[in-house]
């Protein structure tokens, strides 16, 4: 049996704000354990989204893909991510509404509801630190996770989502 929430934390910690993400998916699993609800979320991290992760999609209530963004607004957005019908023609780097595209294609059935919380990022060079803005950021961006976390349900998120 899995997890009925599925959260994808996306980012290289060797590329300065890209970290965001990943620092807060350990943070997240680790205040999930002192909660004693770790069993309600699984929690993967990658340095990018490729097609196969439509696969860790099957059989979930509910998703969230965590992000850092250059042109994202501050301290960050949180929308819901729409699949479309067009067809994935890239294997490399994809979006979170590609995955959700390609699970359409491949299981024949719509997504679980999906959304996206984008931190706001100012540096990604290679090598580069965590910036200053990013850490105030996440501290913003912890918030809202823990609130999601707190009420893992479609509306509630919905309901949380900001403008894009």
């Amino acid at each position: 049996m899995v997890p009925p929430v599925l959260i994808f934390a996306i980012g290289n910690e060797s590329r300065g704000d890209d970290a965001i993400a990943p620092l807060l998916l350990r943070r997240l699993a680790s205040w999930l354990e002192t909660e004693n609800i770790a069993g309600q979320f699984e929690l993967l991290e990658d340095f990018q989204l490729q097609i196969e992760h439509a696969a860790d999609i099957a059989g979930r209530e509910l998703i969230l893909f965590i992000d850092a963004g250059m042109d994202t607004l501050d301290p960050y957005s949180f929308y819901r991510a729409q699949y479309n019908d067009s067809r994935t023609l890239f294997s490399h780097a994809i979006t979170p509404e590609a995955v959700l595209s390609t699970f359409r294609q491949v299981f024949q059935k719509t997504p679980p509801p999906a959304f996206v919380l984008c931190v706001r990022g100012e540096q990604f060079e290679l090598g580069a630190p965590l910036s200053p803005q990013a850490e105030k950021r996440m501290v913003l961006a912890w918030e809202l996770l823990h609130a999601l976390t707190r009420n893992a349900e479609a509306s509630d998120w919905e309901n949380r989502t900001t403008p894009v």
